[in-house]
């Protein structure tokens, strides 16, 4: 389910909070299911279950998850992360929308580019 890129220069607990985020907002983990324990989770990556406990700190302070005492976490509902997740994409691609006008970069060779990005996705 997550993969950890060490090629990566992010830490790892970061990489972890980036891929739960997206497996949430894309309703790939549903509503009020289990998270997988930290044990667990640190035991398939073969990492620090300290790394795992911190991901998941950040997940519930972002109101991803929430805590079940003697449970484990548990994901929250999607739909308004999703939300969330959308808007702030969008903030930043505006950003760099601004960017490549600054730098020249024209309408059409940006169409070009999303199109191949949403073909490659499409295979």
């Amino acid at each position: 389910m997550i993969i950890i890129d060490y090629k990566d220069r992010r830490p790892i607990y970061e990489q972890i909070v980036e891929k739960f985020q997206m497996l949430i907002a894309k309703g790939i983990l549903e509503p009020d299911s289990q998270m997988p324990s930290v044990r667990k989770q640190a035991t398939d990556l073969a990492i620090n279950p300290n790394t795992i406990q911190k991901a998941y700190t950040i997940l519930e302070q972002s109101g991803y998850i929430y805590p079940v005492k003697g449970r484990g976490n548990f994901v929250t509902g999607g739909e308004h992360l999703a939300k969330q997740k959308q808007d702030a994409f969008l903030k930043d691609f505006e950003d760099s929308l601004g960017q490549a006008w600054e730098l020249g970069v024209s309408a059409k060779e940006l169409h070009e580019r999303i199109r191949k990005v949403y073909k490659e996705g499409e295979v």
